[in-house]
């Protein structure tokens, strides 16, 4: 397999710049906002990906809600990001879901 892509639970952004010394360019974030009072928006994981150099992209939905536009709107986004690409949403279960609904529907790129 040609992708780069790793899964994680949730994220916060004190956490981005050491994902990009990981070595990531990408991150996608699967988890919608809300779904815990704890939980970092968004947006500020997006500020502190932009601060880090990384591209970001929310494709978020409710754990059981995923759909063909979902995975549509991430194939799209996968096949042109630079990768490694970091996906998380609570616990990465949700984004490996997505990442394996469209191998499966050959929506990747090889």
């Amino acid at each position: 397999m040609s992708h780069q892509v790793s899964f994680a639970g949730q994220i916060t952004p004190e956490q981005v710049q050491e994902i990009a010394d990981q070595g990531f360019k990408t991150i996608i974030n699967n988890r919608p906002d809300g779904e815990a009072p704890d939980q970092p928006t968004s947006a500020e994981i997006e500020a502190a990906a932009k601060a880090a150099g990384l591209a970001y992209k929310e494709i978020s939905f409710a754990g059981s809600e995923l759909n063909l536009q979902h995975v549509e709107d991430f194939a799209d986004y996968f096949n042109q990001a630079e990768q490694p690409v970091l996906m998380f949403c609570r616990t990465g279960n949700r984004s490996n879901g997505l990442y394996e609904a469209a191998k499966q529907m050959d929506k990747l790129d090889d």
